[in-house]
C-alpha cells in the first residue's frame, strides 16, 4: 500500500463525509485522476474497498466491512 492509499484509508476510518469517488481521492491526495483510479482499483482488487453498483462517473467506493472481505 502506498502513502496516498494509506492517507485515504485513514481518512475514511476517521469519519469520511459522503462517499469516495476517484475524483475525491485525487483531490485528497493531490494526484491526477488517472493515478487516483489506479490506486482505487488496486484497493478494490485487494478487497479493502468495495465498488458501488453505479458505474461510470457515478462510481463510488466504501470500506469493506469484516463480512465483505474476500467477496470482491
Amino acid at each position: 500500500m502506498n502513502v496516498r492509499q494509506r492517507k485515504v484509508i485513514n481518512r475514511m476510518l476517521d469519519g469520511f463525509e459522503g462517499k469516495l469517488t476517484s475524483a475525491k481521492y485525487a483531490k485528497l491526495t493531490n494526484c491526477s485522476n488517472d493515478t487516483a483510479l489506479r490506486d482505487v482499483n488496486a484497493l478494490v482488487k485487494c478487497g479493502i474497498l468495495i465498488k458501488g453498483m453505479a458505474g461510470g462517473r457515478s462510481t463510488t467506493y466504501h470500506l469493506a466491512s469484516p463480512n465483505e472481505v474476500g467477496t470482491a
